[in-house]
């Protein structure tokens, strides 16, 4: 039976007890209500209205349950589903359709957030070129022209020359980490463990945070999508720390995990992130999760004030191929 019927059924059911209740009973009521009669019409009304509202509630306790479920439902745990515990009618087929709309909404958000990663990574990449190919090799041709420049000037100029060779090469560095920045050239050539080294030491060169990294031996091969994810995750947690977290050293660590999975974690000692930003985040927090979402894995961001920041990606066994 529907709800719609079983409620009309529960209704019926005790309209007609009361009905049979009233003709089989020597109670009447008078032309002029007494008191007892209208004590005793009092306590049936609220008696019908009683066994009423206790059968509708278990005919409707499923439907409230499985509401109750879909507002624990977050986007941002994906995978996770309303069970269908031995329900029928309605209630199982709405379960299952909010299933289903949970699937084509996951997967779309994943498709999108795919395309989006893409087109901003091979923008990233196309600006990187830019900077080495045009940017560097101007700046690089202004120092040597500099020096040409020198070797013909008087001595007195010297001096202002030298500084202006100065100021170009360091641009050309300064576009270099830039560069670095948009595309890591370690990653594509070498590989994310040789990535992920060069970036702890530029992280402490230019911060002055010290960065232990520290990788598995026996770590899976990821993906290309996978590994640029875990790089990306890494990076934005070293540029937090460098930037508010006050810290003075970094554990890098790249494991194994118990199910063949592969887990990075990023723990400073800095001053610590409020539980509310590590919630909510900013525009670097919500990159990351949308990164470890496309890739299906798991992040936890979690500190304390004076305590630390630990920033963990869980990537599951039967994520990697």
């Amino acid at each position: 039976m529907s709800l719609f019927q079983r409620a009309v059924a529960i209704n019926a059911s005790v309209i007609v007890v009361a009905v049979v209740l009233l003709a089989v009973s020597p109670a009447s009521v008078s032309s002029h209500l007494k008191l007892a009669e209208a004590a005793v019409l009092v306590v049936g009304t609220a008696l019908m209205i009683s066994v009423n509202l206790l059968l509708l509630r278990r005919v409707f306790g499923p439907l409230e349950r499985l509401t109750a479920l879909m507002e624990r439902v977050d986007p941002q745990e994906p995978g996770r589903r309303i069970a269908l515990n031995g329900e029928e009618g309605e209630v199982a087929r709405l379960a299952t359709t909010f299933n289903a709309m949970l699937d084509r909404l996951e997967d779309e958000r994943r498709s999108s957030g795919r395309r989006a990663l893409t087109a901003q990574e091979n923008e990233r990449g196309r600006l990187a070129r830019e900077l080495h190919d045009e940017i560097g090799q101007t700046l690089t041709g202004v120092v040597l022209q500099l020096e040409a420049l020198q070797r013909r000037a008087p001595p007195e100029l010297h001096a202002g020359i030298s500084e202006a060779q100065e100021t170009a090469r360091g641009g050309v560095e300064d576009m270099r980490e830039i560069a670095r920045g948009l595309r890591p050239q370690a990653l594509d050539e070498f590989g994310l463990r040789s990535a992920l080294v060069s970036l702890a030491a530029q992280v402490t060169d230019r911060s002055g945070t010290r960065v232990r990294p520290s990788f598995a031996d026996d770590l899976p091969r990821l993906e290309p999508e996978q590994d640029l994810a875990v790089y990306r995750v890494a990076q934005e947690g070293l540029t937090n720390v460098a930037r508010h977290a006050g810290a003075s050293t970094v554990e890098l660590r790249l494991a194994r995990t118990g199910d063949g999975g592969v887990e990075l974690v990023v723990r400073d000692d800095g001053r610590g992130i409020a539980p509310a930003e590590a919630a909510t985040g900013n525009s670097g927090v919500a990159g990351m999760r949308e990164r470890a979402l496309l890739i299906g894995a798991r992040l936890d961001i979690t500190g304390r004030p004076g305590a630390g920041t630990e920033v963990r990606l869980v990537i599951p066994g039967e994520a990697i191929a």
